[in-house]
């Protein structure tokens, strides 16, 4: 009855409380989408998958140095140097991009930000991507430059309504390329929106340099899968094979970046723990806020209340009684606002699937309990000193008060 009587005043109260507990469910929701897209799509590639390029991969706060920018693409000599010193290396891959807005067309149907690329026949295996229709391209169309290419799923889906499409003819940024397989579906997607790799063409990698023959200068990557149990030899093979493909000096650093699976899951792990120290930092801000409120709301309800509490002490009522009925008012104060808070994180959650289907965005079990269990524990700690003062108030001057 207290509560309701001052609805606006228990409003603003809670309201610091209110911004924690949505803070920890709404960046904690985003944290968990992300998490489980980004670690789904590395594991895929499995365990053993090396990928090099000319510089480190991952996500950099920093500007990359002169150096940096100014160092060589991978090259084919790379590759072929890799190729020929890594004994403990599998299938060994070159992929090119020219970065240039892709677009594919059959007849009337088109569909804009494809992936296109080029890519040894070896590209497929070297990433553990399967096929679901049709083959991939030989070595011979790689040398002889033949227009074909292996498409994702979801262009099939749209040009050919569900159909395979093997020994169709689609045009890629205005070149034709002759279907000869399909990649199988992504999965492990978590977005509603048609994963990247259904949108992925592939083809020869020599076809790709022909219709882009600046290409290779621009962006080349290698993927490369080491044979089961020896990829810390793979690794020392590559940056071996590569260090003397490229010239560098035994006391100079390596002049590219290699990377594996794991690595880049334990780094996107190390960003997203920090985006979860500061989601902490600001949380407690709030609840900080909130807490202090309760506090100050509590003592004016001590004080605006003292004739009520002679008069429950004057019938019989024991300190540990007048402890218990404010801590229970304090709790129920802010744990109000933790569910206040945990409505507002999660609908905020739903609007960002709703409006943004490429940020993934999942409400994890956990947050929500520890924002109400916070939110709790907000009332209980701030509240205990009123509490305290409040059974400590005598009751004959209690009952005296006006």
């Amino acid at each position: 009855g207290t509560l309701a009587a001052h609805k606006l005043r228990t409003f603003l109260t809670i309201l610091g409380v209110v911004i924690g507990t949505t803070c920890v469910i709404a960046i904690g929701s985003i944290l968990t989408g992300m998490n489980r897209r980004v670690v789904g799509l590395l594991e895929r590639f499995g365990t053993n998958t090396i990928f090099v390029q000319k510089n480190s991969m991952g996500i950099r706060f920093a500007p990359r140095s002169r150096e940096e920018r100014l160092r060589k693409n991978i090259s084919y000599a790379d590759y072929e140097a890799v190729r020929d010193n890594c004994t403990a290396c599998g299938p060994i891959a070159l992929g090119v991009d020219a970065y240039v807005p892709d677009a594919a067309r059959y007849r009337n149907d088109k569909i804009d930000n494809v992936s296109y690329h080029g890519s040894l026949p070896t590209f497929a295996s070297a990433l553990n991507l399967e096929l679901g229709q049709g083959r991939f391209f030989t070595e011979g169309e790689n040398l002889h430059r033949a227009d074909v290419c292996v498409v994702g799923y979801e262009v099939t889906k749209t040009f050919f309504r569900g159909g395979d499409g093997l020994g169709k003819e689609i045009l890629v940024n205005g070149h034709a390329c002759e279907i000869v397989g399909v990649y199988a579906k992504a999965k492990g997607w978590v977005s509603s929106e048609a994963s990247p790799d259904d949108r992925r063409i592939s083809t020869p990698y020599q076809t790709f340099v022909k219709h882009y023959p600046t290409a290779p200068q621009q962006s080349t990557m290698m993927p490369i899968q080491a044979r089961s149990g020896q990829l810390p030899l793979a690794l020392d093979q590559v940056r071996d094979a590569l260090r003397r493909s490229r010239r560098v000096p035994y006391n100079q650093p390596d002049n590219f970046g290699m990377a594996t699976s794991d690595s880049m899951v334990e780094q996107f792990h190390q960003i997203t723990g920090a985006v979860a120290l500061v989601m902490v930092v600001i949380s407690s801000i709030g609840l900080l806020v909130g807490g202090v409120g309760v506090m100050n709301i509590m003592l004016v309800s001590v004080t605006e209340r003292t004739r009520e509490i002679g008069v429950r002490k004057a019938i019989g009522a024991r300190r540990v009684d007048i402890i218990q009925q404010f801590l229970l008012e304090a709790c129920a104060l802010t744990g109000a606002g933790g569910l206040l808070g945990i409505l507002l994180g999660i609908a905020i959650s739903v609007l960002i699937q709703l409006l943004l289907p490429a940020l993934p965005s999942e409400v994890p079990l956990w947050a929500v309990l520890l924002g109400f269990l916070v939110s709790v524990s907000v009332g209980l700690f701030f509240g205990m000193w009123p509490a305290v003062k409040a059974s400590r108030l005598d009751p004959v001057e209690a009952l005296r008060y006006e």
